[in-house]
């Protein structure tokens, strides 16, 4: 694991002085040690929570509370760290028990958005707050196209339903395939579907994330239609 835990930290370009620690982080609840991520998890959220924060407050200076809290609502949230968790190839080191990975756990986006705000968690611990910031925020600059008021603004339900009004004449329908996991986990998998037809399927902490997950889907397999 060590060995591992190298490439990880030349990816994160951090290296931890207590290795106990990057591997509580990587650590899922289903691997069955006395110990896993879900605390760090939840340190690492209230953390990135105060670092986009600081970073939108002094990028958008001209912008009010309400857009501020738009724009974070953006970044931080399963689909934005999901991603950030996907360039550093956070699934290949999680550990998890045989089940969850033959489930696909590797590439599941909630379990690698709670492995990414474990992770910051953790940095936090040992070296602070400058330090997840410097981590952070290179991802998210690395990783999201374009950070500005437009793009992060972008609701990809309404893109969708015009899109579908201008070709179909008619609106998506949202159904909800499943939902999995506890109450206070819950994860929803959505379907959105134009004439009957199933386009696509994505899941989300939350039916409206998965909702826009979905859209954005159809929206790409739409455009290829063309």
């Amino acid at each position: 694991m060590h060995k591992k835990i190298d490439s990880l930290e030349k990816r994160l370009e951090y290296e931890f002085e207590d290795k106990n620690l990057i591997i509580e982080a990587l650590t899922h609840k289903s691997y069955k040690q006395p110990y896993d991520n879900e605390r760090l998890e939840f340190l690492g959220d209230a953390v990135l929570d105060l670092v986009v924060g600081e970073y939108l407050f002094r990028k958008f200076r001209n912008s009010d509370e309400g857009k501020l809290s738009k724009i974070r609502a953006s970044l931080v949230n399963e689909t934005g760290f999901d991603k950030l968790a996907r360039a550093l190839h956070l699934g290949d080191y999680i550990l998890m028990s045989n089940a969850e990975d033959n489930n696909g756990g590797r590439s599941k986006p909630s379990l690698l958005s709670n492995a990414f705000e474990a992770i910051m968690g953790a940095v936090y611990l040992e070296a602070g707050l400058k330090k997840v910031q410097e981590i952070a925020i290179k991802l998210i600059e690395e990783n999201h196209d374009e950070i500005s008021l437009d793009s992060l603004f972008r609701d990809h339900k309404t893109t969708l339903q015009e899109l579908t009004q201008a070709r179909f004449g008619i609106t998506p329908e949202y159904r909800v395939l499943a939902s999995r996991g506890p109450d206070h986990q819950k994860e929803f998998e959505v379907g959105v579907y134009i004439e009957g037809r199933e386009y696509a399927k994505a899941l989300g902490k939350s039916k409206k994330i998965a909702q826009q997950e979905a859209a954005k889907l159809a929206i790409a397999i739409l455009k290829k239609e063309k």
